[in-house]
């Protein structure tokens, strides 16, 4: 069986450690299904910050290679 590999996160110079580098990728994954379940409000503001940090996180995955 192939486990997926953790992406290398470094953070102020400092690698992270797997276990460190899996927290990360699960905390943006839950930060992105609460964006798209619940949003940053229904005002032009919040929809404009939601678009905002879903594009990102998408860009963040991406570099990850995990989407």
């Amino acid at each position: 069986m192939n486990l997926p590999v953790e992406p290398v996160i470094i953070v102020n110079g400092v690698p992270l450690s797997l276990g460190q580098a899996m927290t990360v990728r699960a905390a943006l994954n839950g930060f992105c299904s609460t964006l798209r379940e619940e949003g940053l409000g229904d005002d032009e503001h919040g929809k404009m910050m939601t678009e905002g940090y879903l594009a990102r996180t998408k860009e963040v995955f991406e570099l990850m290679g995990l989407k």
